[in-house]
């Protein structure tokens, strides 16, 4: 049995289940992303591993921090293979926005002792291995996991996300111009918005009043923004229906490590437009646009160039970039690999 530990649940951790569960045994354990409830599921984790130990053979952690702390004890006691998938925010250091597992201390060290000691670490990116950060002056340059653990041993083999083209694809319909949409969670917090991009969307969205912009995923952000419209999480099937109505789709993030939503878009037939930050280059290519600084000018020219672009060639070649490279198929059948 495959004990696979993550702190929220999310449409990637369930994926991940989806695709190995018919293969082999395994048991999803959810811990917490609260602070003020760690001592309490560090027990209830304990507990948890004790009673299933018997039948595990190996341990899966998605992101590294508090709940692969145990896993990766438990491994090391019972000789028992412990592997961690790097994400995003277990490989980054940014503490002028408040992002990153690295600006906290205690965080830190039980980040760093997992990724020291587990079997074998599975980042969904190269850039979280090492990066040489540049798009905006207020992050340290050096982030990834070999920057920020020095002289880190524990084998890295990066398995990309890898989605269905089968269910994200282009129903065809004839989509508005000034359509922009993105997909962010917990941007009702301010450093949330800000990680997402949102604010560059805002100033956006007040230079296009004729534009419309749909923000997904956190129905409690306020604007103040006629042209923007909130929705809060929906389902896999609505999110779809919602990027066929859109030309383009926004990932204006300043950390990302793989966006899954980006991906989905892009077999969705939106045009692209990323900033220079994490995978989202190497997933966009040559098939939409990058902003490679956080300036709003920038952006505003990046935007206007995409308006006047060859939208019809750019929607064809953005889906099939992500069927190219990152297929459901090749993600499965690496991680099944790795407990062969």
């Amino acid at each position: 049995m495959i004990i696979y530990t993550y702190p929220v649940k999310t449409a990637f951790t369930e994926r991940d289940v989806e695709m190995i569960e018919p293969h082999f045994s395994i048991k999803p354990l959810k811990f917490t992303d609260s602070p003020v409830k760690l001592p309490f599921y560090f027990v209830w984790q304990a507990l948890q591993l004790l009673f299933y130990l018997p039948k595990t053979t190996h341990y899966l952690c998605f992101f590294a921090g508090y709940h692969s702390y145990l896993p990766v004890i438990f491994g090391k006691l019972f000789r028992k293979k412990v592997f961690i998938q790097c994400g995003g925010t277990d490989a980054m250091n940014m503490p002028a926005i408040n992002y990153g597992n690295y600006r906290k201390n205690i965080l830190r060290q039980f980040t760093e002792y997992s990724f020291r000691n587990c079997t074998k670490i599975l980042p969904v990116a190269e850039g979280l291995v090492k990066q040489n950060y540049q798009y905006s002056p207020l992050i340290p340059h050096a982030q990834g996991l070999k920057n920020l653990i020095p002289g880190l041993k524990t084998p890295i083999k990066v398995i990309h996300n890898g989605f269905s083209s089968e269910f994200w694809k282009d129903f065809g319909f004839e989509r508005n111009p000034q359509t922009y949409i993105t997909v962010a969670t917990g941007i009702s917090k301010t450093n949330r918005a800000v990680i997402k991009g949102i604010d560059l969307i805002e100033e956006l969205a007040e230079r296009y009043p004729e534009a419309t912009f749909t923000v997904v995923g956190d129905s409690a952000y306020k604007t103040d923004l006629p042209n923007i419209k909130v929705l809060g999480k929906l389902s896999q099937k609505e999110l779809h229906n919602l990027y066929n109505k859109h030309r383009f789709y926004l990932q204006l993030s300043m950390s990302e490590g793989f966006p899954n939503a980006l991906a989905e878009a892009m077999l969705s037939g939106c045009i692209p437009i990323g900033s220079a930050v994490g995978a989202i280059p190497e997933i966009i290519g040559d098939t939409g646009f990058i902003l490679e600084k956080k300036d709003t000018a920038a952006l505003i020219k990046l935007v206007d160039a995409a308006n006047l672009s060859d939208w019809k060639t750019l929607r064809l070649l953005a889906p099939l970039r992500v069927k190219t490279h990152y297929d459901y198929e090749d993600r499965k059948n690496a991680l099944l690999q790795v407990f062969r």
